[in-house]
């Protein structure tokens, strides 16, 4: 959820916060100003851990969790370094406001309606997943997850422009939505919009220097437009930010293998070659998860290259066959 960068932020915070705590204890001797150095600790810890995750959440969302945790945080100030007498009192404010609030600015309907729209979806019954989405776009037309989850929906449908619309939807609610640009990015490959796939790939990777996903994707497009250049330096940026999973790293060294062919670089090409024969498990998923009704989005844009991926690996396909920049 919070990436490299952040998760590391995340841990460096805690671990310094927590050694200065750890050191007051150990090394001073007790006094009053101690207990008021270390709940001082505690409030920057709370603040910055608030801030790198607050900070990965949509703007609607992120403004409802502020709207809960910001009062009780203050209670807790206030109970802590300024009535120190009351702490208790504040700092059972600041609980009771956490638990209101989140009834108070809670989208009751959102979950009955998700459920819906997921069993429907299940069936295939697209229309009634859709629908049950489109209501809490109407009740709540400012909450960008639903466009998000409706995009999906429709993608899942064939019905790119609607998919396509939602996702612009929610650039124009936050417009340093990387989520957005990424699924838009992947609608326009999907419909092989090349040139606008890769537009909106790049203001994703621009948003999100961090996020494997879209530095992935933005060197997949540029493997399917031939930058070899490009997409050797993405891909590997993808790689050095540690993709997850075995399936994507399969991918990641077939562009590769692809992009080195075509730059005649036929040594690295054969690193990748032997990299991806490493991800035979990933090849295994892949086959698993194409053969659901519901991948029919993901056969639309992948099958090719997995099947390719499968010849490389089972032998049945020559590296030199990519001599001349093939596919």
């Amino acid at each position: 959820f919070l990436g490299p960068r952040r998760f590391k932020m995340f841990i460096a915070l805690l671990v310094t916060t927590g050694l200065a705590s750890w050191a007051l204890n150990a090394l001073v001797e007790p006094a009053a100003w101690i207990t008021a150095l270390q709940t001082a600790l505690f409030i920057v810890f709370m603040l910055g851990a608030a801030v790198l995750i607050l900070g990965r959440l949509p703007r609607e969302e992120r403004m409802r969790w502020l709207a809960v945790i910001a009062p009780a945080v203050v209670a807790i100030v206030l109970g802590s370094l300024i009535f120190p007498q009351w702490t208790g009192l504040f700092l059972g404010a600041g609980i009771g406001w956490i638990v209101a609030g989140i009834f108070i600015f809670n989208s009751f309907g959102a979950p009955q309606n998700y459920k819906k729209a997921i069993k429907a979806m299940r069936k295939q019954k697209y229309d009634v997943a859709v629908e049950a989405i489109s209501e809490l776009v109407k009740k709540e037309p400012r909450q960008s997850e639903h466009y998000r989850f409706r995009a999906e929906l429709f993608r899942l449908w064939g019905k790119l422009k609607q998919a396509r619309r939602d996702y612009l939807r929610m650039i124009e609610l936050d417009s340093q939505s990387a989520v957005a640009y990424n699924g838009l990015a992947e609608v326009e490959l999907q419909a092989r919009n090349y040139p606008q796939a890769l537009a909106a790939a790049r203001k994703a990777h621009q948003l999100a220097l961090d996020e494997w996903v879209a530095v992935y994707n933005l060197g997949m497009i540029e493997d399917r437009l031939q930058d070899s250049e490009q997409s050797i330096r993405h891909l590997n940026a993808a790689l050095e930010l540690e993709v997850p999973d075995s399936r994507h790293r399969l991918l990641v060294h077939l562009y590769l293998l692809r992009a080195y062919m075509r730059s005649g670089d036929k040594l690295r090409a054969e690193q990748a070659l032997k990299a991806m024969k490493n991800e035979k498990s990933g090849l295994e998923e892949w086959q698993v998860i194409m053969s659901a009704d519901e991948a029919q989005a993901l056969r639309e844009v992948l099958s090719e290259d997995i099947e390719l991926a499968r010849a490389f690996i089972d032998g049945e396909k020559p590296l030199a066959s990519l001599a001349g920049g093939g596919r």
